[in-house]
């Protein structure tokens, strides 16, 4: 998606997105993962000197970890193995597309747009395997809205998502 975003860059290689900020013409290196636990110590190692490097090569930008499904929303300096740098930083999801968007709710807006897209989805895959998925039964456990469900499961702790 962020292809689609006005200043984000989506390389074929290296980082995963390269954020340009338009006021002051500084970029951002973000390596994106999708949960907060998918990296164990050696990849997290890696991504960091990763970052390092960059840094090194490239003084003036910043890099980013941003957690799709992070334990909270943060922007917070990433510590690993008690080494820290102000230009690395550990990112939730919200809180990089409120840097990258200027829009506060930015995340929760677009989440907000795809149940739509979601339930045509789920109802054609209700239809083509006329079966209980167990998965779908512990959505329901949470909430009968299975879309809303997905949401409060992974981003309750997120801006704007809390009130619900």
């Amino acid at each position: 998606m962020f292809k689609y975003i006005k200043n984000c860059e989506v390389p074929r290689q290296g980082f995963d997105v390269i954020y340009t900020n338009p006021d002051t013409g500084k970029k951002i290196y973000v390596e994106m993962k999708n949960k907060h636990n998918t990296m164990n110590s050696d990849s997290a190692n890696n991504v960091y000197n990763k970052m390092i490097n960059k840094i090194k090569e490239e003084p003036d930008v910043k890099c980013y970890l941003v957690e799709v499904i992070a334990k909270k929303s943060q922007n917070e300096v990433w510590t690993i193995h008690g080494n820290t740098n102000e230009k690395i930083r550990r990112v939730s999801i919200d809180k990089f597309y409120y840097e990258v968007t200027g829009i506060k709710n930015a995340f929760k807006m677009i989440c907000d747009n795809l149940p739509k897209q979601l339930d045509i989805v789920l109802k054609k895959l209700m239809e083509d395997e006329k079966q209980e998925n167990i998965v779908f039964g512990q959505l329901k456990e949470i909430n009968p809205d299975i879309i809303k469900s997905m949401f409060l499961l992974a981003f309750n702790t997120y801006e704007g998502f809390n009130k619900e």
